[in-house]
């Protein structure tokens, strides 16, 4: 979990490679309407947001009826999201990717074709709630660095 351009999806498939599970990204649980807003370079506010998390609390479902492990990435920016998303789901553990504000302000102005605008950042920052409850990693390092840094973390749990 993190802002956008944290690395989660960089992370993720790192971390579904290394471990063989299968990798989903929250992005591709969006409506379409969602997409488009924030393409216009609007936030999304708790309304918009509910039918993305419905379709996420079932992926997590799914997965923990199936008994598969995964790698999900998810903003996850808020303590009620996650907490609606945890809720009775065995074994989901949040790794908190975090960085400062211009760290990933610089690394979403680099970025080609993505429908979150560096614009959006601000307002990301602005409602998240760092968790209490997850595995902090600072996004300095490597991917690979923090992949096996997460791989070593977990292990422990």
């Amino acid at each position: 979990m993190g802002v956008s351009g944290s690395g989660k999806t960089t992370i993720g498939k790192l971390l579904s490679e290394r471990l063989a599970w299968p990798f989903f990204d929250a992005d591709d649980f969006h409506p379409p309407e969602n997409i488009e807003k924030m393409g216009r370079g609007l936030s999304l506010d708790d309304c918009d947001r509910q039918s993305w998390l419905r379709a996420l609390r079932q992926l997590l479902e799914t997965l923990q009826q199936s008994q598969t492990s995964a790698i999900v990435t998810c903003s996850a920016l808020k303590a009620s999201y996650r907490q609606f998303l945890q809720e009775g789901i065995i074994g989901l553990h949040w790794i908190y990717l975090k960085g400062s504000y211009q760290q990933i302000r610089d690394r979403l102005q680099q970025r080609q074709s993505h429908f979150m605008q560096a614009s959006l950042l601000s307002s990301q920052f602005a409602i998240l709630e760092e968790p209490e409850d997850a595995i902090a990693i600072d996004i300095s390092q490597s991917p690979e660095a923090i992949s096996t840094q997460i791989i070593a973390q977990i292990s422990r749990l």
